[in-house]
């Protein structure tokens, strides 16, 4: 009866529990069927698969008389807490095997979403979500209500519901207000810890290169000045070519970079334009210096450009050696231009200062030798050294479009070797180097310092000014040309300045505004922005200059149809129209300019601008005249006048003046003499007049006779 009621209460028990032997006892079962010394495996299984599904629940405690006893996964059997019928003693009892601890047992294998849990419960502070990031599943990642961050996002002017979506930089932010981290990117499965977002910076410039890396490198000369005296012929007679002949009106209109051999020395020459349009040329050829050989015509003397030349070499801290040119002519006069040296603070050095002066003659090749023996002079107390094995860092000094080639750019390495398939990123572009060609137009596999070459390879057009700076690999240049080009479209799309009075006042005064609309096409970078900057500083509160589209390369079909649907002129500087565009020009009625001086592009723009301004309309008195008689006709009335001052035309107009106010206005229907028809009708003269269809005249009304004059107006 005993053994039957212990089954009954183990039928009524939550779980089935089994009975096991204490090791050196027997417990009493029902059944000639011995007790297993090791415990099978199943229930271990079984009881592993319940623990990891029952572990949150409460565990209910059950009275100790009605249960059997409890092995635990330890293999530990747990006391007794009823008394059981004494087992009959065996001789020798067989040895128990305690079974294997829990962690060998294989358990289910968790899905994704388990392992999701398991990682984000390491820190709770680490959120994950992968895009499209809704503000109320962040809210409820944060435990934070939907308001608090609405917030937050219109603290940042970011105005957003609930149920939209918002960037990744911006949930960073927001979590990081709240004491959170923000992961970008989900963990690997299986991951000990959140991935951090990989950051690619350009290399730094190292500040100071070891003594023993440095080697001499070649001077690089800037030979800068006025306009029209002489530094493209003087660089011609340097490399004895002949530059100067094919450029449009005989002057420098982009900055050229020239390579010579001078008595087995290097010498990197640049030549910039000296029109006043091209400031920021004159100033980029300065800051990538060592040497500026100021060339001032002997004849003429010291111009605006050469004293902004000067303005540039002494902001840039370079060296200045004056080339007189020129020295040829009779009307030289070296003691002019020193004199005016001084006065821009260049003492001369035979007057007791530091700056060499040097007689030259382009024409004749006079001072040659000796222009260049002072360069050199100058770049050996300089010490010029660089690393030809650092990473390469270049300057662009000019950037094109080359139908075939694409983009591509007038480098000089500062530091390092620029080698064929040397990744780069270059401002907010990159690219990798596909060709190089020097100033002869041979093709070059690497150039060290100061060697002037033509890089072909950019994403895009690079700016002039910009620095290449050697990349590892092409990805991570692609990367942060990404966010650099990221950085630029999130700074134009900037929040907008707000209305104001004054800016409504300015908006509407500049609806009244006429506006010339171009289409820019240069063959270089440097000389669009020139002709961009010189045609801004046109000033007019009546027209307005809008840049339809401002490129480099050739005019396209595509040019031709934005011109036509935005109603611009196509302008192009230096460059040519491809056969398509001009079909479509003339289809179109496209006006395309062409220009090859500067000077006539910016006068014809801005007589272009004067031509869009209706001309002003002017009252010219030409005399009065007082009604003394009025007399009735069989069409009307006419008054008898007399001119008083002035005279009386006919084709001209007159208004009728009762107490110096108006009350008709129009052209003369009759104007006579007597009985005949006058032209007009001088001062003191008597004559009948008829205003249109005007009869009301009275004694003492005045006509004023007047004609209106077109003026035009001004910018």
């Amino acid at each position: 009866m005993e053994v039957k009621k212990a089954d009954t209460l183990d039928l009524i028990g939550e779980k089935p529990r089994r009975n096991r032997q204490r090791p050196g006892t027997e417990a009493s079962a029902p059944g000639p069927v011995p007790v297993p010394t090791t415990p099978p495996p199943a229930p271990v299984v079984k009881k592993a698969v319940l623990s990891l599904i029952d572990d949150d629940k409460p565990k209910v405690r059950r009275r100790p008389s009605s249960i059997s006893p409890i092995v635990p996964l330890s293999g530990k059997p747990a006391p007794l807490l009823a008394p059981l019928p004494e087992p009959e003693p065996e001789p020798e009892p067989a040895p128990v095997v305690e079974p294997a601890p829990p962690a060998p047992v294989t358990p289910p294998v968790p899905t994704a979403t388990e392992v999701e849990d398991d990682d984000a419960s390491d820190d709770p502070r680490v959120i994950s979500i992968k895009p499209p990031i809704i503000v109320r599943e962040l809210a409820a990642r944060m435990n934070q209500k939907v308001f608090v961050l609405i917030k937050d996002l219109m603290a940042l002017d970011i105005f957003a519901n609930p149920g939209v979506s918002i960037e990744p930089d911006i949930a960073a932010k927001i979590c990081e207000k709240h004491g959170f981290i923000f992961e970008r990117e989900k963990r690997e499965k299986g991951g000990g810890v959140h991935k951090v977002e990989e950051v690619v910076q350009a290399p730094v410039a190292p500040v100071e290169e070891p003594e023993e890396t440095l080697k001499p490198r070649a001077p690089i000369i800037t030979f800068m000045g006025h306009v029209d005296h002489g530094k493209t012929s003087l660089i011609d007679a340097i490399r004895e070519s002949r530059v100067a002949s094919g450029e449009a009106g005989g002057i420098t209109q982009g900055v050229a970079a020239y390579s010579i051999d001078y008595k087995g020395q290097k010498i990197t020459i640049l030549d910039t334009p000296g029109h006043a349009a091209f400031t920021a040329m004159r100033a980029r050829g300065a800051m990538v210096t060592d040497i500026v050989v100021l060339v001032i015509a002997a004849n003429d003397g010291i111009m605006p450009q050469t004293k902004e030349a000067i303005a540039h070499a002494k902001a840039a801290n370079v060296k200045i050696v004056v080339a007189m040119n020129k020295c040829d002519l009779p009307s030289a006069d070296f003691d002019k231009v020193k004199r005016q040296l001084q006065e821009n603070d260049l003492s001369p050095e035979d007057w007791g200062g530091e700056i060499g002066c040097v007689p030259v003659s382009a024409t004749k090749k006079i001072g040659i030798e000796e222009l260049l023996e002072r360069a050199l002079l100058e770049a050996e107390i300089l010490e010029l050294r660089a690393n030809p094995k650092a990473a390469c860092r270049a300057m662009v000094i000019e950037s094109r479009i080359e139908p075939g080639r694409g983009p591509t750019a007038s480098v000089i390495p500062q530091t390092g070797t620029l080698r064929v398939g040397t990744s780069f990123i270059c401002g907010p572009h990159y690219g990798k180097v596909k060709s190089m060609v020097d100033d002869r137009g041979r093709s070059v596999k690497e150039a060290g310092p100061a060697t002037p070459v033509e890089v072909t390879g950019f994403s895009a057009i690079p700016n002039v000014g910009d620095e290449l700076v050697e990349m590892d690999n092409e990805r991570d240049a692609k990367k942060l040309s990404d966010e650099r080009t990221a950085g630029l479209r999130a700074g134009k799309l900037a929040a907008p300045k707000r209305a104001s009075l004054e800016s409504l006042f300015a908006d509407a005064k500049g609806s009244e505004r006429k506006s010339l609309r171009l289409l820019l096409k240069t063959d270089v970078q440097g000389s669009l922005e020139a002709i961009i900057a010189q045609l801004r500083e046109i000033k007019s509160d009546k027209v307005s200059i809008d840049f339809v589209l401002s490129a480099v390369g050739p005019i396209t079909e595509s040019d031709i149809l934005l011109s036509s649907a935005s109603n611009a002129v196509v302008v192009g500087f230096n460059t040519k129209v491809e056969p398509k565009a001009v079909k479509a020009a003339k289809a179109e009625g496209v006006q395309v300019k062409l220009y090859s001086i500067i000077y006539e592009l910016l006068d014809q723009m801005e007589e272009a601008m004067l031509g869009l301004l209706d001309p002003l309309t002017r009252e010219k008195i030409l005399g009065h005249a007082t009604i003394k008689q009025v007399f009735k006709i069989q069409r009307g009335r006419v008054g008898g006048c007399v001119v008083t001052d002035g005279k009386m035309v006919r084709n001209a107009r007159a208004r009728v003046l009762r107490g110096k106010q108006p009350v008709y206005d129009g052209g003369f229907q009759t104007l006579r003499r007597f009985t005949e028809d006058a032209s007009e009708v001088r001062s003191g003269m008597e004559c009948g007049v008829r205003l249109g269809d005007f009869n009301d005249y009275e004694v003492n009304d005045v006509i004023e006779c007047y004609e209106l004059e077109k003026i035009a107006q001004t910018l």
